[in-house]
């Protein structure tokens, strides 16, 4: 008798000998498991989790954007510093860097809104602060853009960028005529302070340039672009300065070749074609100034200064027939092929007038009298100061008048080239 399910079998069954040759099985398997176990487990990653992929360390985004603007490789530059953002979106030096180079690039806007973010990761950046405003100043934001750039000099009053970027500042409302007593006096007082502060820096040459222009001192100026030109070749602005500079010395072969280089840099710019237009028309080759006059246009079909300047080239080579429908589009607005609208240009003093009363002389040596009168009228109402558009509100007439007596108007020498 024994107890079932006890340990304690009173009657004990008779004890087996050991299967060698499964103990040697087991023992196989186990040394197997313990094998993967320690070298192929431990070097494979989790199932399902995504395996790290190498990434590029901001750094060498930086050093790829330097050398690429040490080459003179700008639009390669701001690519590469976009990248460098977004490996390291904390760093103020890259929205710095950048945002210098939108502006030198013409991209504005861009500019403003990298400097910001440089702001917004250190508000006390003087430098964030100054490429700001200079920013602001090139989109005619003068009073913020003065704001900025006073409140880099307040954290840094040795900040030579931010006295370049006020002195350009100054210059630019003076051009705009929303300068005030003393303007030009600051600009040039500013742009010598960032020379004295740093001689050896694009920004104060190109900065000491722009003063020169606008004081009338065109082979100082010269030089002061050519210095910033000689630190970087690349920015197609100073290319365009340096050509208006020697335009105004009459060295008019230099002057296409800098507009060229401009022209080449910043192809989407109808600045250089607008430029290298009026040059050939100085020199009487009216071909080729209606012909950059044209492209001009193309590069901005929306600007209703282009158009009059191309209604000037070919009124200028007495095509009058063909100078009608630019001026048209310059003074009365429209729309382009693709549907845009053109704002009509406001009659004022300067350049406009000229557009009006080249437009009404075309008119009436055409024969279309009826709108020539009303270009005189306004002509004379609107600029009565400006001698030369009076004069030629009246030729208008005298040319319809001429025109009623013997059927055929007679194209006679105005003033103003007209």
């Amino acid at each position: 008798m024994y107890l079932r399910g006890s340990k304690w079998n009173l009657n004990r069954r008779r004890r087996q000998r050991p299967n060698l040759w499964r103990i040697l099985f087991l023992s196989a398997v186990i040394a197997g498991l313990l094998y993967f176990n320690q070298t192929v487990v431990s070097n494979t990653p989790p199932l399902f989790i995504a395996t790290p992929t190498p990434t590029r360390a901001p750094e060498s985004f930086v050093s790829e954007a330097e050398k690429y603007e040490a080459e003179g490789k700008l639009k390669q530059a701001i690519q590469a510093y976009q990248q460098a953002i977004q490996a390291e979106p904390k760093s103020v030096s890259n929205y710095i860097n950048l945002a210098r180079l939108q502006i030198w690039t013409g991209d504005y806007k861009n500019a403003v809104t990298n400097a910001e973010n440089a702001l917004l990761l250190n508000s006390e950046n003087s430098l964030a602060h100054a490429l700001r405003g200079w920013a602001l100043s090139q989109l005619g934001e003068y009073l913020e853009a003065e704001a900025a750039i006073k409140r880099a000099l307040e954290l840094d009053p040795n900040n030579a960028s931010a006295y370049a970027y006020y002195a350009e500042l100054l210059v630019l409302e003076a051009n705009a005529g929303q300068g005030g007593i003393g303007t030009i006096d600051n600009a040039i007082e500013a742009s010598k302070t960032a020379l004295a502060l740093a001689p050896n820096a694009l920004d104060t040459h190109r900065a000491r340039g722009v003063v020169l222009e606008i004081t009338g001192n065109p082979e100082e100026a010269i030089a002061e672009f050519r210095a910033a030109i000689a630190m970087n070749d690349a920015i197609a602005d100073l290319h365009l300065a340096l050509g208006r500079n020697y335009r105004t010395i009459e060295d008019y072969p230099k002057a296409v070749e800098e507009f060229n280089r401009a022209n080449s840099l910043n192809p989407p710019d109808p600045l250089p074609d607008l430029y290298i237009s009026r040059t050939y028309l100085t020199v009487g080759e009216y071909a080729k100034a209606i012909q950059y006059a044209e492209q001009a246009v193309k590069d901005d079909p929306s600007d209703p200064n282009l158009y009059g300047n191309l209604g000037t080239m070919y009124y200028r080579a007495k095509r009058y027939s063909e100078s009608l429908e630019p001026f048209r589009m310059a003074i009365r607005g429209g729309k382009t092929a693709a549907g845009e609208s053109i704002s009509p240009l406001p009659l004022d003093y300067g350049k406009v007038a000229e557009y009006y009363y080249m437009f009404g002389l075309a008119l009436a040596r055409t024969g279309a009298c009826g709108e020539a009168i009303q270009i005189s009228q306004a002509l004379a109402q609107s600029v009565p100061e400006d001698d030369i558009a009076v004069y030629n509100a009246q030729e208008m007439l005298n040319i319809c008048q001429e025109y009623i007596k013997n059927g055929t108007p007679t194209p006679e020498p105005t003033k103003g080239g007209g």
